[in-house]
């Protein structure tokens, strides 16, 4: 599964493509030029159950950790992956 990425400044999102639709995506705002927000996950039918979201929260982090920013995970998809994960906690 490839991830791509998107982000104009203000926003941004991790998503995944198949045949030209968007069937995952896990979206970001910018707090400030040093945190962002993820605010929202969404996997659709075709990635249940794949392990897309995380994936998709993996990139996410790699992003943080490549700009050296911090994240705040609204989303409760990406809240309970962290609470899970304490080796990605260096990103909170």
């Amino acid at each position: 599964m490839e991830i791509k990425h998107e982000d104009n400044g203000t926003k941004g999102a991790f998503f995944i493509e198949l045949e030209n639709a968007r069937v995952g995506e896990m979206t970001y705002v910018w707090a400030d030029t040093e945190k962002i927000i993820i605010d929202h996950t969404d996997v659709g039918e075709a990635l249940k159950g794949k392990g897309a979201g995380k994936l998709m929260l993996n990139a996410t982090v790699e992003f943080a950790r490549q700009k050296g920013i911090k994240i705040v995970p609204l989303c409760p998809f990406a809240k309970s992956v962290f609470e899970k994960t304490p080796e990605l906690n260096d990103v909170l």
